[in-house]
């Protein structure tokens, strides 16, 4: 795992993006920070740049770091859940402009797959996640799903967990306020 996290972290201090297992569905990702690396995934993608994609973070100090105030409700439907939970904060901060949607929320995740959260730790920026696949065709939950396309567009393929048959789901998805209101987006 140590020299998989090496050979990410190389393509994502260039501004490069990786295919990766991630704790939900098989994921595209890059630095989160870095408007350039964001753009190619939209390309790799063919997603529309006003439909936003998920920020990983490795634990509750970059969810703070990376928007500008959180809801108390957040910490509380974090706690409350062992399933993958994407919650969408209002005013991301911080983040290349084209990660965070056009009202200024921004999706993050705290990550609980080991390979994920040291990637992610050693880094030191959250990492886009989004399913690796073009846009509107079906997130493939292994690797053996990805079609060829997509492989042949990212500049690393992480070589863990590629014969896995996963049985995984995107994560859910709830938007909060900062007023405590929350909605489920996906379940």
């Amino acid at each position: 795992m140590d020299e998989e996290i090496k050979n990410a972290l190389t393509i994502l201090q260039k501004g490069g993006t990786i295919l990766y297992p991630t704790d939900t569905v098989w994921g595209i990702g890059c630095d989160a920070r870095n408007k350039e690396a964001v753009t190619k995934i939209f390309k790799l993608k063919e997603r529309a740049e006003y439909k936003s994609m998920v920020v990983l973070v490795c634990d509750e100090i970059m969810v703070n770091r990376y928007v500008k105030e959180v809801p108390a409700i957040a910490w509380d439907l974090i706690e409350s859940t062992e399933e993958p939970l994407t919650l969408i904060y209002p005013d991301g901060r911080m983040l290349a402009e084209n990660i965070i949607a056009a009202d200024g929320s921004v999706g993050i995740r705290i990550v609980k797959d080991e390979f994920c959260k040291k990637l992610i730790q050693k880094f030191g920026k959250p990492i886009v996640s989004t399913s690796a696949n073009v846009s509107g065709e079906t997130s493939p939950s292994s690797f053996n799903e990805i079609k060829l396309d997509i492989m042949n567009k990212v500049d690393y393929i992480v070589n863990l967990r590629q014969k896995e048959i996963n049985n995984t789901k995107p994560s859910t998805i709830i938007k909060i306020a900062m007023n405590g209101e929350f909605k489920i987006l996906r379940k």
